[in-house]
């Protein structure tokens, strides 16, 4: 009887311990993040496409975001500030550090003073950004309707930028140009071209005694917000490799950037000339 409970005991003991054994190697489910909130911007009825009816082709704007190397990500992982500019995670891309051990090896490496990330606080459109074509049509002496139709008369080249003078400016503009992309879902660029000759078949009525006139513009995104500027080391003791941010500072910007290949249309009827 004594030997049964012995038995038992031992065959508890090592379930129990199995138990727990499985239950320290199981790793703890960490929460779901959540999923990042997008404002998708809303194209009123007046705003329409012209990709295809484009006689210049503007070329695809790929955004410029560049996604670290392994140990490129491994480094930023390290910083006290995020860094998302692809120009300095290219610069990372492309550098390498061998990380054999090296008895009492420390330096600090000064990689420059970078704008390391950029946070947007408004993303707005406005839809008449500039007026890049006038279709006109005098039906005053007209017993009937008539119709008219968008024809763009000459090229134009519509231009966007930052409204004032930041620090390493190229740079600023990429970063915000794929916040605003993201945050707006629309095809954007810092510069948009309408060829001469582009069309489109929606029609437009004018009046007998009345003159129309079809304006056509180029819409564009106001972006607003702010990026951090900071003073990059890289850090070496031993095989650890660390990047580390000083002086770090923080500044307001705005941006005007067009939707490419997009166009809104305001038609207006009119007895007197304007």
């Amino acid at each position: 009887m004594k030997a049964i409970r012995i038995i038992t005991i031992i065959i508890l003991f090592f379930i129990t311990g199995t138990a727990v054994l499985h239950a320290e190697k199981e790793p703890k489910k960490q929460p779901a993040p959540a999923a990042p909130s997008r404002s998708e911007v809303k194209v009123p009825n007046s705003v329409l496409t012209i990709t295809k009816e484009n006689t210049y082709p503007n070329s695809t704007q790929d955004q410029p975001y560049l996604q670290p190397s392994e140990w490129a990500q491994k480094l930023i992982e390290t910083s006290n500030v995020d860094i998302e500019n692809p120009n300095l995670i290219k610069i990372l891309n492309e550098s390498t550090v061998n990380s054999a051990p090296t008895i009492g090896l420390r330096a600090t490496i000064y990689l420059g003073e970078w704008p390391l990330n950029y946070s947007s606080t408004e993303t707005s459109p406005n839809w008449e950004f500039q007026k890049i074509n006038t279709n006109y049509f005098d039906n005053r002496g007209g017993t009937a309707n008539h119709q008219i139709h968008y024809v763009q008369e000459s090229q134009k080249a519509v231009k966007g930028g930052l409204t004032a003078k930041v620090p390493h400016a190229e740079d600023v503009q990429k970063m915000m140009l794929i916040k605003a992309t993201e945050k707006s879902n629309l095809p954007l660029a810092f510069q948009t071209i309408v060829g001469a000759g582009t069309k489109k078949d929606q029609v437009y009525n004018i009046s007998p005694r009345r003159m129309g006139y079809l304006y056509a513009y180029a819409p564009a995104i106001n972006e607003k917000g702010k990026v951090t500027y900071g003073e990059v080391y890289l850090v070496m003791k031993g095989t650890k490799r660390s990047i580390v941010v000083k002086n770090v500072t923080s500044q307001g910007v705005g941006a005007w950037i067009p939707i490419q290949d997009h166009v809104h249309f305001g038609f207006m009827a009119t007895e007197t000339p304007r």
